[in-house]
């Protein structure tokens, strides 16, 4: 009896020890090993849908500024704010350097970190209706992240009605889109772990000056997943060719649906929205109210038909 007793200590010991290791293989495998003093930080590229058959930017390389005198928490998450122009007014020049920020911070605890990135040209309206492309990571010092930099190429066009144009950036403003933090835009999906997505809102992005001459200024707006709500749903028939806008008093989001009528809208704050759907050839005009969004939830509206 003291023998089997014991045997069955034995096990149990074993098995204990067994369930720690491989708790602390999966906390591990979470935090994908991040060492000590380092944060990870991962970006999605998404778009917010325009009237062109396709929009190609030319991107070279992304870049964070982290203040690593400031520890304080980062995470919250939501669609708190947009960015809509090249080289903000805190922010000059093209090589890296931050002469702009007015804070107290030291230039000591500034840091500019090169993220992992594939360059090269990037179709925008092919990341419309909930899809979203992995645009850069890395591990960058431990701190608050106060710039995005994405430096663009000199590969940017559009094609609008099977036609191609070159979409120029503002010769007087560089050719660096610079995204200003607030500090509380990041989703923490892990400890260490940040996520953001960068909505490229391409209707409000690209400027018509003159006939066949287009230019780029980024509105891009900034949200988290897993903290914003979204709607999606389906619009027929396609011949109605309609044009979605959701919206309330604080919120305005815009989307096409994809050639099978599907639409998904994502990054939304918490409240009660009004979709309304903007119909051609001869179709109604159609008016969905009182759309309750919450964080992290999916509205599912279903097929709407649309009539003549």
């Amino acid at each position: 009896m003291k023998t089997r007793w014991k045997l069955l200590t034995m096990s149990m010991v074993t098995l204990a020890i067994t369930i720690l290791f491989y708790a602390c293989k999966k906390e591990d495998s979470m935090q994908g090993n991040i060492p000590a003093g380092k944060q990870k930080v991962t970006l999605f590229l998404t778009d917010g849908p325009g009237f062109f058959d396709s929009v190609f930017i030319d991107i070279k390389s992304v870049q964070v500024l982290v203040d690593t005198c400031d520890q304080s928490d980062s995470t919250h998450g939501g669609r708190p704010c947009h960015h809509d122009g090249f080289n903000d007014d805190d922010h000059h020049g093209n090589n890296g350097d931050h002469n702009g920020d007015h804070s107290n911070t030291p230039d000591s605890c500034k840091v500019w970190t090169n993220l992992d990135v594939q360059p090269g040209v990037y179709n925008l309206l092919s990341l419309s209706n909930g899809l979203d492309t992995l645009l850069a990571s890395g591990l960058v010092p431990k701190g608050v992240i106060k710039y995005i930099k994405i430096e663009l190429g000199p590969n940017n066009s559009l094609v609008k009605d099977s036609v191609t144009y070159p979409l120029n950036l503002p010769p007087d403003l560089g050719s660096s889109i610079i995204i200003k933090l607030k500090g509380n835009e990041w989703d923490q999906v892990a400890p260490g772990h940040l996520q953001l997505w960068l909505d490229f809102d391409v209707a409000r992005s690209i400027i018509r000056v003159r006939d066949n001459t287009f230019y780029l200024r980024p509105f891009i707006y900034l949200y988290a997943v897993r903290v914003t709500g979204t709607v999606q749903g389906k619009v027929v028939p396609r011949e109605a060719f309609p044009v979605l806008t959701l919206f309330n008093s604080q919120d305005t989001a815009f989307a096409l649906p994809n050639p099978g009528g599907e639409f998904k809208i994502r990054g939304l704050n918490d409240g009660d929205y009004s979709l309304f759907i903007n119909a051609s050839n001869g179709y109604q005009d159609t008016t969905i109210n009182n759309i309750s969004v919450s964080a992290g939830k999916v509205v599912k509206l279903g097929t709407i038909e649309l009539h003549k």
